[in-house]
């Protein structure tokens, strides 16, 4: 994919409409690069002028702080920030709802505000303003899906509705688990627990909203954060379902039912 850099943009004395900040699992873990490449095609079918910071993108510093590191949270921060400021970044855009967070509520005491905005919420917003458009009757019209809360998306930034109303375009039918919205279970995988051994208990958080998840009966479990997929993936894996559902991303399951040609 021909995707520019902000250092590119900067070069032609020119400023993208949006940064797209991609994360470290964005980046590096196999499964979400592949929400990377959706989310970047659907920008690029929308005529989106976005750029990457590429190699320039460090961790935003979240499983630092999360950990008790607050020092290297800070280094991060600090060099993140220097970054942006120095290309006059002005809105981020982002998959990943802990670097959404960081940037978004964290950023601004150490010198670095921004519009950040979810991509869930940016989906919605390319709807609503019609650029994105998607088919009737497409893939998963009359499907079961179920909706994950992100910890991180939801009660800390209390956006519940915009993954919703994204997902309310397909014609499929919208099953929610018992603990959802304000009331949702954790994946198991936020402050930094993705990172360390887990307490002794008498079963997983994952496996346990693996089991929530299933029950609903959805075939399609939609997710929004890197964290939730592989937490969620291992579960519905524990639950012996991995055949019968697929867990996906918004950006995976909205990428295939626009309409319009592929341009990537």
């Amino acid at each position: 994919m021909q995707i520019k850099t902000m250092a590119e943009y900067f070069a032609n004395g020119e400023t993208p409409e949006v940064l797209f900040w991609v994360g470290c699992a964005g980046s590096f873990d196999q499964r979400a690069q592949k929400i990377t490449r959706a989310f970047a095609e659907i920008l690029t079918k929308t005529g989106i002028q976005f750029a990457v910071l590429g190699k320039e993108e460090a961790c935003t510093g979240d499983p630092a702080r999360r950990a008790g590191n607050e020092f290297l949270f800070q280094m991060m921060a600090y060099n993140n920030i220097q970054v942006l400021n120095n290309y006059g970044v002005k809105k981020i855009v982002t998959a990943c709802p802990h670097c959404f967070n960081t940037i978004k509520n964290e950023y601004p005491e150490l010198g670095g505000s921004y519009e950040v905005i979810h991509h869930t919420t940016f989906l919605q917003q390319l709807i609503d303003g019609g650029r994105i458009k998607i088919k009737e009757g497409g893939s998963f019209k009359g499907k079961k899906i179920t909706y994950h809360d992100s910890c991180y998306l939801g009660r800390a930034n209390d956006i519940y509705e915009a993954p919703r109303a994204v997902l309310e375009t397909l014609d499929a039918d919208l099953v929610e688990m018992k603990r959802c919205k304000s009331k949702g279970l954790c994946c198991g995988a936020g402050g930094a627990q993705m990172f360390k051994e887990e307490e002794k208990g008498a079963t997983r958080v994952n496996f346990e909203r693996g089991r929530e998840a299933v029950d609903t009966g959805a075939s399609v479990i939609a997710a929004n954060c890197p964290f939730c997929m592989t937490m969620l993936t291992d579960g519905v894996k524990e639950q012996g379902k991995e055949d019968t559902v697929k867990v996906l991303d918004i950006a995976e399951i909205i990428v295939g039912e626009m309409i319009g040609d592929k341009t990537v």
